[in-house]
């Protein structure tokens, strides 16, 4: 036959085609064992329920800002425990009391460890800060100094002249600015987030260096520079990290550096360590020339470098520092904010906190830390504040360490956990109109027993709740106590949420106040 191939060049060829056929049937069956392996595989260890997904997306987009009312959203549809992919990561959400206390009780050495999301490398010293570094040794001595060392009862009560001193300012402040552009009725307008944020960062500054960055001194507006440039680099670098860099979940956008995220957060941690340094610098320079430490964190830091300066090095206190300074200011002053939104919408809530004060405080003298005993119905305003607006509506993320089991489903080792506190504090199972604001579901121990968790639980619940419920109180009460509050309109304050790691409102609050007339001696001598 022309054309025909030479017969041992066919046999070849035969051969060759026998063989193909051979390695593609092997490849086929291998592919349909695998598949059959994974399916029957994942169904046995029976993981968490979990929406349907897109290739290489995952569940990425489903997700929309705030992120927790989204996860919410999610879990309502299909279940308290969630398993959801963010493009290359595995993620657990959990949303129900049960299930945070499975993963956060039970399971709570396992679930101690933090994700290292590439977006949290810069700012946490490549994961060496309490926020941001796995649990071992480093965690727990890290922990150790920040409850024993900076944040104890003891060391919180040696520091609340320096408290009650920043509220009297931020009241005086707000006193004369009121007698300076009152209407005829005596009421003045004020955005309070930015009173707020300075009072809080005053706060923090003064506690950890001794140093005050917001006052009348400090120029237009009463904000240093210094202050100001900070508070940017805060708020830039919360807005980079987390769910909403796509650069965690997608390596090959670390690769092209996706937006520029990696280079603005290398920008953000330049700026915040040259700023935590100067800090440094000048203590040292003042511990110096007067002789002796500020009774001041950063003494306390800088006394124990002296002691072991190989492990207190000045990038561990400048961790420190700079993890109390972003936990500590934008959190507390949101809660305030929430706070007055709240009071303002419900103004027979607003009159009850205030004749509590009255009562208990009276006229002639500012509330202090020592009244809050006797405020009870003040910490229920705060607390019910905390459960429909908790400081970190997601919590920080853990990540587990090993294979475990929650609510029955299995659990691989690395996934990474999200609990959103939002939900579990809304829990319509738990808590009775659970989007109403009633402060007297807390009254006489009535809220024993029910989960909150705005800071947290568990081994890594956040250290500085001491602190914050101290100054959130003592910040609130002065603004009940000192002045009369009115909306700006008639309609209520708008209550639209922000996204960020934190849960700011999307709309600052403007309102109308002027001095109580039985508090207004007492305010004219402050």
């Amino acid at each position: 036959m022309a054309g025909a191939l030479p017969h041992p060049l066919q046999a070849i060829v035969i051969s060759t085609m026998e063989t193909i056929s051979y390695i593609s049937l092997f490849l086929s069956l291998l592919i349909l064992f695998v598949i059959k392996l994974l399916f029957f595989s994942e169904k046995k260890k029976n993981l968490p329920p979990s929406p349907p997904s897109l290739p290489f997306l995952g569940h990425l987009h489903l997700l929309k800002k705030p992120l927790h009312l989204t996860l919410a959203r999610l879990s309502d549809l299909h279940g308290p425990i969630l398993r959801l992919h963010f493009g290359s990561r595995l993620v657990l959400v959990v949303s129900s009391p049960s299930a945070v206390d499975e993963c956060l009780t039970k399971n709570d050495i396992t679930f101690a460890n933090r994700p290292r999301l590439p977006s949290l490398k810069p700012i946490s010293y490549n994961y060496t800060s309490i926020g941001g570094a796995s649990y071992g040794p480093h965690w727990r001595n890290l922990r150790r100094i920040t409850t024993v060392e900076l944040l104890s009862t003891h060391r919180l009560q040696s520091l609340s002249d320096i408290r009650a001193d920043e509220v009297q300012a931020t009241v005086r402040q707000l006193f004369r600015d009121c007698r300076k552009a009152s209407s005829a009725e005596g009421f003045s307008k004020v955005e309070l987030k930015s009173r707020l944020f300075a009072l809080f960062m005053n706060v923090l500054m003064r506690m950890i260096t001794g140093k005050r960055y917001y006052g009348e001194e400090e120029g237009e507006g009463g904000v240093s520079e210094e202050a100001r440039r900070f508070r940017g680099l805060v708020e830039e670098g919360a807005s980079l990290i987390g769910a909403s860099n796509l650069g965690d979940f997608f390596p090959v956008l670390r690769w092209v550096d996706y937006k520029g995220v990696n280079k603005r957060l290398v920008t953000v941690q330049k700026g915040r360590d040259e700023f935590m340094q100067r800090l440094i610098d000048e203590h040292r320079s003042k511990s110096k020339d007067e002789g002796v430490e500020k009774k001041t964190m950063m003494g306390v830091l800088l006394s124990l470098q002296k002691t072991d300066p190989e492990y207190y090095t000045d990038q561990m206190i400048k961790s420190l520092g700079a993890s109390l300074l972003a936990a500590g200011t934008d959190t507390s002053s949101d809660t305030v904010e929430w706070a007055m939104s709240l009071l303002l919408n419900n103004p027979q809530t607003l009159k009850k906190a205030r004749e509590e004060i009255d009562a208990c405080v009276g006229k002639g003298r500012l509330l202090e830390e020592a009244d809050f005993s006797n405020l009870p119905y003040l910490q229920c305003v705060i607390t019910e504040t905390l459960r429909l607006y908790p400081t970190t509506p997601l919590l920080l993320p853990h990540e587990s360490s090993q294979e475990c089991s929650v609510g029955g489903f299995h659990i691989p080792h690395g996934m990474m956990l999200l609990v959103n506190a939002y939900s579990v504090h809304r829990d319509p199972k738990v808590w009775e109109e659970p989007t109403r604001f009633m402060p007297e579901r807390f009254e006489g121990g009535k809220g024993e027993g029910k989960l909150m968790i705005p800071f947290g639980m568990g081994r890594r619940r956040c250290p500085g709740e001491g602190l914050a419920v101290r100054v959130v109180s003592l910040a609130l009460g002065a603004l009940i106590q000192c002045f009369e509050w009115e909306r700006t309109g008639k309609e209520e304050v708008d209550m639209t949420e922000g996204s960020g790691l934190t849960l700011p409102k999307a709309i600052p609050l403007e309102a109308m106040y002027r001095p109580h007339q039985s508090m207004l001696d007492t305010l004219k001598k402050l």
